[in-house]
């Protein structure tokens, strides 16, 4: 059973390895970096297609903020009544009362109202008083920040705004906006400083406007950076890379658990099974699959850089080689080891035969925790037979022993009647001679 736990323990370690491979389009990534990192970063998946862009940021996304008149602190009356704070098409009411009528508690209501619509309420302290500031969350010109006042004594007025008309007790000191950009040369816009579709497959985090060039032109010109899509074998070398160590280490396990050693004439715990033996046949086979050649002439592992060694039993892996395939053929490599028929998918459906519920591992561990179960069942009933018997035997002797007890004291009597040794013995019988002798 612990020669079994251990080749299943390494078939574990190597399936674990095998997700990464098993879908070509996730082997062949890619990669997107940006020249300029303080203007954007930005990042690629699996439908992204290599190639060199020109990225220039016109503006970010902003979000609306608004603020009120100076009050005298922030423990300051402003009255009651029910706030309607809106965002874009989001809504909530917030109820205020004398217990929060201040500017502080009215800022506490807001940022703790139920379905908060996206706005934070903060408190600005400056020379002249104290300050509500609204900030929207979300950006974007869509996500104008709306705020109308209901019932109460009329003091929240001053906390007003109509984005439409621009009026109320409260001024917006920046208007939400949707970021500009262009994509070699051709306009972009997106509601979001992360934004995704203007490529395919990647996605472009914006973090500041580009120099601009010449700002006195309409419209104003920015300086680019170069936005580049490359095929990212990165990922991919380590992934196959771990595979092959995997690999290695079941190879390993089933040659120590099937192997003997002459010197010790020791033998595995598992030598000559014909489970091991036949997972051992089947993995080879997959290993030397040859499929016909994809781009780049990648059709074994072999062209991987990643071949058998001859004296251990386990592979070897060319980084070199690895690393050379992967940058040339990408996708190829993708193809051969993934897909319905790829080598890693064969593997990784082999060794679901033999690990899954109900699988073989299991039916060969169940028969032999079954049975240990019966050498358990048996060990009891042969101790309660060899206690039994030994009981019997102890009986046997005690009254074999009581006998020859009995026979001792019996041959002691009889010795003594028969065969009389004593001295007083011997006096008395030689006395009656002598007088008998006499009287004859």
């Amino acid at each position: 059973m612990s020669g079994f736990g251990t080749f299943t323990s390494s078939l574990d370690s190597l399936q674990t390895t095998l997700a990464a491979l098993e879908t070509p389009s996730a082997l062949a990534g890619f990669d997107a970096t940006v020249a300029d990192k303080t203007v954007a970063t930005a990042s690629a998946d699996s439908d992204a297609v290599a190639g060199t862009y020109s990225l220039a940021v016109q503006n970010l996304a902003t979000a609306a903020s608004l603020t009120s008149a100076p009050v005298a602190g922030s423990t300051a009356t402003i009255g009651t009544g029910t706030l309607t704070i809106a965002v874009g098409d989001s809504s909530t009411s917030v109820n205020i009362d004398s217990t929060d009528n201040t500017l502080a508690g009215i800022a506490a209501a807001i940022n703790s109202a139920s379905n908060n619509p996206g706005v934070s309420a903060t408190i600005i302290t400056g020379t002249d008083g104290a300050r509500l500031v609204l900030s929207g969350t979300t950006t974007g010109t869509a996500n104008t920040i709306t705020v109308t006042q209901s019932g109460g004594d009329g003091g929240l007025a001053s906390l007003t705004y109509n984005p439409t008309t621009n009026t109320g007790g409260l001024t917006q000191t920046q208007a939400p906006t949707d970021a500009n950009f262009t994509i070699n040369g051709f306009a972009v816009t997106s509601a979001s400083n992360v934004a995704s579709g203007a490529i395919s497959g990647v996605t472009i985090n914006l973090l500041q406007a580009s120099a601009a060039v010449s700002p006195a032109t309409t419209p104003p010109t920015y300086t680019p950076t170069t936005l580049t899509v490359s095929p990212d074998t990165t990922a991919a070398q380590t992934n196959i890379t771990a595979f092959v160590t995997a690999l290695n280490n079941t190879l390993t396990s089933i040659q120590s658990l099937t192997a003997y050693d002459p010197t010790t004439q020791t033998a595995g715990p598992l030598q000559g099974n014909a489970t091991l033996e036949s997972f051992q046949n089947q993995l080879s086979k997959i290993l030397d699959t040859v499929t016909a050649a994809n781009a780049g002439g990648v059709s074994s592992l072999s062209d991987l850089g990643i071949t058998a060694d001859a004296n251990t039993g386990t592979y070897d892996t060319s980084t070199t080689t690895l690393g050379n395939v992967l940058s040339s053929s990408l996708s190829a490599v993708g193809n051969l080891l993934g897909g319905t028929n790829g080598i890693v998918t064969q593997i990784d459906n082999l060794v679901t035969q033999y690990t899954q519920a109900g699988g073989l591992l299991a039916s060969i561990n169940q028969g032999l925790e079954t049975g240990l179960t019966n050498l358990s069942t048996q060990q009891t009933e042969l101790n309660a037979q060899l206690a039994q018997y030994s009981a019997t035997l102890t009986t046997q002797y005690n009254a074999m022993d009581a006998a020859v007890a009995a026979l001792k004291e019996t041959q002691t009597y009889l010795t003594a009647e028969f065969n009389p040794t004593s001295s007083s013995s011997s006096s008395s019988s030689s006395s009656s001679l002598s007088a008998g002798n006499t009287s004859t």
